[in-house]
């Protein structure tokens, strides 16, 4: 089935429902926004382009991004959402790399593509729609590719995720199930970039109805997110966690918390205990965790509210640290160096397969070949399970620092120095080390006396895990979803300190 039927439903028993608004601007009620995914079809269709064809997707978070979404999947072609915040130049290389036939863009993005020298085809959603709707819906099988997703390449060159209508309907269809129940009263706000997780929520917000909110300013900024919860009521937000740490301080130092906020799923890199307490205090109960990769969108595995917002289980600080537990539609292991399952307890590589899993990388078989194996879903990150099936991620297995033979993993030296009050962020990396093989080394944001940093490691982790350095920076690098670029450090270890 061709996900988006469920529009063309909604949009045939709802269609004066709301649907599209820009800040706080109504832009199409639900039989609006179908008439203007049929008109974009076609003319796609109108153009030669049609079923698999790619089409990207380059523009800021706006309304039309929705509408040129639906509009490829009705024509059966295949999405190729480009990050904004891309450098036309990167984004280049995925127009190139997916084969896109057409680039839907906004005036700056193609300005930009332009001046870069990318010679690929653009046009706004408004230029590509045809005078008449397109009547009819391509049909797609649970098989078909709906979505190139690209991944974030912090470790190499961008690899194109195949995101297939079935993937993205197994997803939809569990986060009502394991994450959140969306109903027509909801208003789904996105202010992380549609090309990422925010996006592929979509699709059980129009499934069930809902209002969909793209903030005046194209992305993230604390005070206009708070504004809108307020004004709209009942709002989902996906977030990163960096996104979440900046929502709760400006929020308190607003003195506001959250009215109109209903839930926030938080993902895409490390939550930080410390961080989800303080999110949770001043916000309340509207936190859900997830984890996913672009091979299994959004899906392996979810903590859910009931679990981040507890303080009486003997155990909630632990599972406050996990990731949660299988979603409905997978089965998640540990596996050890030869692919054997681990039991309880014991760490390894997280492991996944279910209907969400890739069928493979676009163009890509020996990375194909690499990642799955064995019907699994190889993550390349460690984590442990325990007993109750809560998994808790230790860290990507290329992350894993090995001092004298012992395993480091960063993360939980991470967390032991954001106890500190006078530290904001840290990012924990291996280095060379003659005698050791690699010693470990910490940047921090913020000032605190080495002696406390020392001390607080020494209280709570052992002491081979102790930083062996501690770099001072006002930032760490971040990729444009917020996840720490970790080999950016690793490079700025591996220049010699200045004469």
């Amino acid at each position: 089935m061709n996900i988006a039927q469920w529009l063309t439903r909604r949009a045939a028993q709802d269609p004066v429902r709301d649907a599209l608004w820009h800040g706080t601007d109504e832009v199409a009620d639900y039989a609006g926004f179908d008439r203007g995914a049929r008109r974009v079809a076609a003319g796609l269709a109108a153009r030669g382009i049609g079923a698999g064809a790619r089409v990207a997707l380059f523009m800021d978070n706006h309304p039309d991004w929705l509408v040129g979404l639906y509009g490829i999947l009705y024509a059966g072609a295949v999405a190729v959402p480009v990050n904004a915040k891309l450098h036309a130049r990167e984004a280049g290389f995925i127009l190139g790399d997916s084969g896109a036939a057409l680039c839907l863009s906004d005036a700056p993005h193609a300005a930009a593509l332009l001046a870069a020298g990318i010679t690929s085809a653009c046009m706004s959603v408004q230029a590509v729609q045809a005078a008449e709707p397109a009547a009819l819906i391509a049909p797609r099988t649970r098989d078909d590719l709906a979505w190139l997703f690209y991944t974030s390449g912090t470790t190499g060159t961008p690899k194109g995720v195949m995101i297939t209508h079935g993937m993205l309907q197994a997803m939809a269809l569990s986060y009502g199930v394991d994450v959140d129940a969306v109903s027509g009263v909801d208003a789904a706000l996105y202010a992380a970039p549609l090309s990422h997780g925010a996006g592929l929520y979509n699709f059980m917000h129009v499934q069930a109805g809902a209002r969909h909110v793209c903030p005046l300013s194209g992305g993230f900024e604390a005070g206009e997110i708070l504004d809108l919860a307020e004004h709209f009521g009942r709002c989902h937000l996906f977030a990163a966690p960096t996104m979440v740490k900046r929502l709760t301080l400006g929020a308190q130092a607003a003195g506001r918390h959250g009215a109109g906020l209903r839930t926030i799923v938080y993902a895409g890199g490390p939550m930080y205990t410390q961080d989800i307490i303080a999110a949770v205090d001043h916000f309340g109960p509207v936190f859900v965790q997830i984890y996913g990769q672009g091979e299994c969108p959004m899906a392996i595995t979810a903590l859910a509210r009931a679990d981040v917002a507890d303080r009486s289980h003997p155990d909630w600080r632990a599972r406050l640290g996990s990731v949660g537990r299988a979603q409905s539609v997978v089965e998640v292991a540990v596996c050890d160096a030869q692919g054997a399952p681990l039991p309880a307890g014991r760490s390894g590589e997280i492991m996944v397969r279910g209907a969400p899993v890739m069928p493979g990388y676009w163009n890509n078989p020996a990375a194909t070949a690499k990642t799955l194996q064995g019907g699994w879903l190889l993550t390349g990150d460690i984590g442990h399970l325990d007993g109750a099936g809560y998994l808790t991620l230790q860290d990507r297995s290329k992350d894993v620092i090995i001092t004298g033979g012992s395993n480091v993993y960063p993360r939980e030296v991470e967390e032991v120095l954001l106890r500190h009050p006078q530290i904001s962020q840290v990012s924990v990396v291996g280095t060379p080390h003659p005698e050791w093989g690699e010693e470990v080394v910490a940047f921090v944001v913020g000032v605190a006396p080495l002696a406390e940093l020392d001390a607080l490691c020494l209280d709570h982790i052992a002491r081979f895990k102790r930083p062996k350095r501690y770099i001072s920076v006002e930032d760490l690098p971040k990729n444009n979803y917020g996840k720490v670029l970790k080999t950016a450090l690793r490079d700025l270890l591996a220049v010699p300190p200045a004469p």
